[in-house]
């Protein structure tokens, strides 16, 4: 009813006490194709599905990030926006290892990211970004899974997922997650595969080293990201791994 009305910029609230422009930015979040991670006691795993614009004639976007040696980001939505959110998060890095010479805290870093987000849904002339991020890290304080969204919200979480279809990729993990805790980190990726596969829906080809991504970070792990053939290790395994939790359960 209202919505016309009050959607025309970021400082308006509708009567119901909403901000529409930042429930669009949400949205497009959305529609984002999905992210999931895991983290255990020592690892942190995202893992990305990839859209290309055609099959045949272009390459799939990409999903996943570095930030520094011990953090990284996946993203669902806006991915314009999203390198700009992911330059500014390794600009912070790299200042703070030059001026404390310590890597930075996954934390502050993302309460950094959640204020920016903030500050665009308060200032007239600016929009919201429309993406969000899993920011997975590890620092002396453990192993750590964040989730970011357009209206400067954040989450810490032991496994989460976001993007289309998010949902059935949360219903898995809802199931698993007890038993994230004390796993190795290659159990911990096919974990976050397998969630990741519940998004692709009945039609589609499934998981493949071209449409998919992961990335993982722990102790004595640095950021690492695989895709392509690197893949294929923990795919090739994947249905198998797949029947003997359904087994266990």
């Amino acid at each position: 009813m209202f919505r016309q009305q009050y959607d025309s910029d970021i400082t308006t609230w509708s009567p119901q006490g909403r901000l529409f422009q930042i429930e669009y930015a949400m949205e497009a979040v959305k529609q984002g194709s999905a992210v999931v991670g895991v983290k255990s006691k020592t690892h942190a795993v995202v893992a990305a599905l990839k859209r290309a614009p055609s099959n045949e004639l272009a390459a799939y976007q990409q999903k996943i990030f570095k930030i520094d040696d011990h953090m990284g980001i996946a993203i669902a939505g806006l991915t314009a926006d999203a390198r700009v959110l992911c330059k500014h998060m390794r600009t912070e890095c790299i200042n703070h290892k030059y001026v404390y010479d310590t890597p930075m805290q996954v934390n502050r870093l993302v309460v950094q990211i959640a204020d920016k987000a903030q500050i665009h849904t308060q200032k007239y002339g600016r929009r919201p970004y429309g993406v969000g991020l899993l920011v997975i890290g590890y620092d002396q304080t453990g192993a750590h899974l964040f989730e970011t969204c357009p209206s400067g919200n954040y989450s810490d979480w032991k496994a989460i997922s976001i993007g289309a279809r998010s949902q059935s990729a949360k219903t898995y993990l809802e199931k698993k997650f007890d038993t994230f805790e004390n796993l190795p980190m290659n159990s911990l990726i096919k974990h976050a595969l397998l969630a990741l596969k519940e998004t692709t829906g009945q039609q589609s080809e499934g998981l493949t080293i071209k449409n998919c991504a992961v990335a993982v970070v722990g102790l004595n792990q640095k950021f690492e990201l695989y895709e392509g053939s690197a893949l294929s290790p923990f795919l090739d395994n994947l249905d198998t791994f797949e029947t003997d939790e359904t087994m266990t359960t």
